[in-house]
């Protein structure tokens, strides 16, 4: 499943998955890898600088992480260019779910945030609630 948010024309998206090689539910240690692919879908160029993530976990335990670019990068993306990286998260639960924003700048120096939209990380040991 992917999910998608659009930010004065840029438009990321996020297709997470889990790693049951890499956990251990024995340890309350679940990981997920999630490949997110930023478009400039715009008519500007824009420099990613920065970045935030929110993770919950699934007893409600907020981890927030900042700092500059991704992965050691701070991609510089024309209008049409896109940007594809893939990292990781661990959770002590089986499930959760992460969001955040980018910071993004114009060539102009206008600086905004551009959405990572809200999506899910559940194992499939993880108990099944609807609400």
């Amino acid at each position: 499943m992917s999910y998608r948010a659009e930010t004065n024309g840029i438009i990321v998206t996020v297709e997470p998955r889990y790693l049951s090689d890499q956990s251990d539910p024995s340890t309350n240690r679940f990981i997920w890898a999630y490949t997110v692919t930023i478009a400039n879908e715009g008519d500007v160029t824009v420099q990613l600088t920065g970045r935030t993530w929110n993770i919950t976990d699934a007893r409600g335990n907020v981890q927030n992480i900042s700092g500059p670019g991704v992965i050691g990068e701070q991609p510089i993306l024309k209008p049409g260019d896109s940007f594809i990286y893939t990292s990781g998260a661990p959770l002590p639960t089986s499930s959760g779910f992460m969001t955040g924003t980018y910071d993004m700048k114009t060539e102009g120096g206008d600086i905004f945030l551009a959405a990572i939209p809200v999506f899910s990380l559940d194992s499939p040991v993880a108990t099944r609630v609807l609400n």
